[in-house]
């Protein structure tokens, strides 16, 4: 399981060209890719996208690519041959017109304006986006692994959590038997008060217990709740990207909560399900940062 959030950088020289990737990601309920690189090189675009999406499922994610070509490996220098020959004709005619030793050099030839020029190659489209890539992977490498780690946390915080809500699940099993007895005793006894000397129907106390009892029972609801921790806690084992099911889950586990909050009716289980809820609802912070 993987963190959202991350960063990988990867720095390496191929051929003439040193390139470097560096991958940033935070939350986003979806995959978002930018990327970002050297005018001449947009090409790369599309195939970074495409190797991002092949490595990551979900987050706002900015690539930025830097491509050093080593040594001018990417300019060309050419020769206006013409130019140098009209050049040359008309010094050796100005040297033999003022009777002038013809000592024209290379050097002095080249000098001359628009002699020599200098033109940037166009690079291989092909090359580069394989190279590129190459250490694109080594970058998607170290960001996965930071992702990873931070998985790894955000895992133990959820599954403490998990294990601190099973806990309070025990206590509203616990509680929801005893808050029936302590409603029958209470009716007995109003009832009691209420006909004095009168005999009570025991049979309507115990139908009445009942339908209270029916009312606000929570088996079920603790059950399912059970269930999704357990769900939960599978899910928390599994690889590749889960952030979606864990959010659907925690829903449920709310849903829930909630039930068990309107049947409660009691002081106790009431304080017990806020603190339930409160748990659920660190669960889902947490939750945003995963995959």
């Amino acid at each position: 399981m993987k963190s959202m959030t991350g960063y990988g950088r990867a720095k390496e020289l191929i051929g003439e060209r040193t390139i470097t990737v560096e991958l940033r990601a935070v939350n986003h309920r979806y995959l978002d890719c930018t990327v970002k690189a050297p005018r001449q090189y947009g090409f790369l675009e599309e195939a970074v996208k495409k190797a991002a999406a092949g490595r990551i499922a979900r987050g706002k994610v900015e690539i930025y690519i830097a491509v050093e070509v080593q040594q001018a490996g990417d300019v060309a220098v050419t020769v206006n041959e013409e130019l140098a020959g009209h050049y040359l004709s008309a010094l050796r005619a100005l040297a033999a017109r003022h009777g002038l030793k013809d000592d024209i050099s290379v050097m002095q030839l080249a000098s001359l304006p628009d002699v020599l020029g200098a033109e940037r190659v166009e690079q291989d489209a092909e090359e580069v986006t394989r190279d590129v890539l190459s250490v694109f992977q080594k970058a998607a490498d170290h960001f996965d692994e930071m992702r990873a780690r931070e998985g790894g946390k955000l895992a133990d915080d959820v599954r403490g959590r998990c294990a601190a809500i099973e806990g309070m699940v025990g206590v509203v099993e616990k509680r929801s038997p005893e808050r029936v007895r302590e409603y029958r005793e209470k009716l007995l006894a109003r009832m009691n008060e209420v006909l004095a000397d009168t005999a009570v129907d025991e049979s309507r106390i115990l139908t009445e217990a009942a339908i209270f009892a029916d009312k606000t029972a929570v088996d079920e609801e603790t059950v399912r709740l059970r269930s999704h921790l357990h769900q939960l806690g599978l899910m928390l084992e599994e690889e590749g990207a889960v952030g979606r099911k864990l959010d659907f889950l925690v829903q449920e586990m709310n849903r829930e909560a909630n039930t068990i909050g309107s049947k409660a009716n009691d002081v106790e289980l009431a304080r017990v399900v806020v603190d339930i809820k409160s748990e659920i609802e660190k669960i889902r912070e947490q939750i945003q940062n995963i995959e």
